[in-house]
Parts: structure tokens; C-alpha cells; sequence
């Protein structure tokens, strides 16, 4: 049997009762995080609260050899992830292999950035449209590689009058991308393609969802460059047109400038 199991958003009191009960009763237990991170914890005190060692995958284990899947066919096993279960492609992918294997799957569900957003500022759900990541550069044969793929998608978003959820990267070496530097690169693919998209947009930053004192904070993107939202995740979200009380929400949960309301 093989369940996965979300951890929620923050720190390892995030798992759910269910999720709790499901690990203890677990003969392994294997997490990833790659795809996301619960930055207000660490491995130690989610093994002081769950009773169980946690082994934690590579990107590799995960995707290009998940050899210990094989384990689930004779004994409980457990697959923690940041967030919701099964929000990352990567893990629906592997649990089409190992139902491929013959192994049972179960659920378990939790919070996930993706419905924390609108919470937390007030935009309305059903009103977002594809979202997007922004990568670090990188350098490929003295050449600096930047993704254009989150304007694209911030572009066929707006076009359809919908919101765009951009997460941030999250890289070994670089570490945890901020809104700052998002918003730079953003800028920068604007300055480059002349189309204008960007241009007196407002943009939200949202950094910490899920922790006792989340930073969420609204204002035109090139001013939003300069805001300080402490430490990570930080995601960004680029709104399209706004209902009345989309923009009333933004001002007074998140600052935006008062005269969005008009």
C-alpha cells in the first residue's frame, strides 16, 4: 500500500489528524522536497511528532528511479509532500506507476498554496487561469538562459481575463527565490519584448502562507521590486481585471493603492 500524504503549508503541525494517523501506522515513511518546502520545520521535528524516521527522496528517487516503490507491494508505505498531495504532476505521475506495479493508493489530503492565495488576499478562485514558475538563470555555453515560459503564461492569462498563480523557484545551490528577484526577471522579459502586459499591473507578493505571520502585501509590479517580505516560500500572483470586491479586498488585506476601488 502506498499513500500519499500532504503536509500543509508552513511547519509539521500542518499535517492533518488523518495524515498524522496514516504515518504512525506506517512501516516507512519517505518525503520529497523539491517540489515545495515547509521552511518553519525541519526533518528532526517532524520525527519528534510523527514517532517515525522520515528518508528523504532526491529528485532522482522521486522521478527517474523510484526503486523503493517496489517496497510498497508487501509492506505500509508513506510518501510526505509539501502542500497538497497530488497538486505536483510528479507525484501523479508516480502514482500511476505504482498502480502500473499492482500496488494499492490511497490520499490524504491538505492545505495547498494553491487555495491559501486566495484566502490570504482576497483575489476569487475560480478566477485564475494556468500557473506558471519562474526558474533561476541559468548559464549554458557562456550564454545566460532565462526562461520566457511564466510571461508566456502570464500573457494567455491576462488575454482571458484571469489571474496567474507564479511560483518561485527553489534550487539546491541558489536556495529560495524571492518576489524581488521574480519581479526583476519579469521586468526585465518586458523590457526585452516590448509588449506591454506588465505595464500598471498590480502584482501580489505573499511570502510564509500558512505560518502565524505571513507577509502578503499588493502595489504596481515595479514598485513591488523594492518590497522587503522577509523570508521564504514567497510566491507572486499577477491579477487580471478585478471585481469590486476583489479590489476592496486587495486595498484593506493587502495594501494595494486606494484608487484600484475606483
Amino acid at each position: 500500500m502506498l499513500t500519499f500524504i500532504g503536509l500543509g503549508l508552513y511547519d509539521e503541525k500542518d499535517i492533518t489528524v488523518k495524515g498524522l494517523e496514516a504515518v504512525r501506522k506506517a512501516d516507512i515513511v519517505y518525503a520529497e522536497f523539491y517540489t515545495s518546502h515547509l521552511v518553519g520545520t525541519a526533518i528532526d521535528k517532524m520525527e519528534g511528532l510523527y514517532g517515525k524516521k522520515v528518508t528523504v527522496l532526491t529528485r532522482e528517487d522521486v522521478e527517474q528511479n523510484p526503486l523503493w516503490l517496489s517496497k510498497a507491494k508487501e509492506e505500509n508505505v508513506v510518501f510526505l509532500t509539501g502542500g497538497d498531495a497530488m497538486v505536483a504532476t510528479t507525484h501523479i505521475d508516480l502514482r500511476l506507476r505504482a498502480l502500473d506495479m499492482g500496488i494499492d493508493t490511497a490520499i490524504i489530503h491538505a492545505p495547498s498554496i494553491s487555495s491559501a492565495v486566495c484566502g490570504l488576499c482576497g483575489l476569487q478562485n475560480y478566477r485564475f487561469g494556468k500557473s506558471t514558475t519562474i526558474p533561476f538563470p541559468y548559464t549554458r555555453k557562456d550564454k545566460t538562459i532565462v526562461s520566457e515560459a511564466p510571461y508566456d503564461t502570464i500573457k494567455m492569462n491576462k488575454r482571458n481575463d484571469l489571474h496567474t498563480l507564479v511560483f518561485l523557484d527553489i534550487d539546491r545551490e541558489k536556495g529560495f527565490m524571492q518576489i524581488g528577484k521574480a519581479v526583476s526577471i519579469l521586468i526585465e522579459m518586458e523590457e526585452r519584448r516590448g509588449e506591454g502586459i506588465l505595464v500598471n499591473t498590480l502584482a501580489v507578493g505573499i511570502a510564509r502562507a500558512g505560518s502565524q505571520s505571513p507577509a502578503v502585501h499588493a502595489d504596481y509590479i515595479e514598485k513591488l521590486k523594492k518590497c522587503d517580505f522577509g523570508a521564504p516560500l514567497h510566491v507572486l500572483v499577477i491579477p487580471a481585471s478585478l471585481h469590486f470586491i476583489e479590489a476592496e479586498a486587495l486595498v484593506k488585506l493587502c495594501g494595494a493603492p486606494p484608487e484600484i476601488m475606483k
